[in-house]
């Protein structure tokens, strides 16, 4: 959750960032945008990072064959959605409580 918010969202990925919105819309190739969009969407993105883990630690859930990667896959990004979510809200609640004290 943390990664895929962090490249998609904050100011430090900016350049890279807007180099692939530019990228994922003026791209001739469907192959080109659609990948160029994955580093824009934090759901999407949420979606690889949680791949790239499950490769990296090779960790099954529940199961030990290859079932155990799906359903750990799922529980993974739905964790990480959930903890998305929670910081989306944070963050308005942070802008909300700067704007009223202005």
């Amino acid at each position: 959750a943390c990664a895929a918010c962090k490249i998609t969202q904050e100011e430090i990925f900016r350049e890279l960032h807007e180099n692939c919105i530019r990228r994922c819309r003026s791209g001739k190739t469907l192959i080109e945008r659609k990948f160029f969009y994955l580093f824009t969407c934090e759901h999407c993105f949420s979606h690889y990072v949680a791949i790239f883990f499950l490769i990296l630690t090779d960790y099954k859930l529940l199961i030990t064959d290859w079932r155990g990667y799906i359903i750990e896959g799922f529980a993974l990004v739905f964790v990480a959605n959930v903890y998305m979510g929670l910081l989306a809200l944070i963050r308005q609640d942070i802008k909300f409580e700067k704007l009223k004290l202005e």
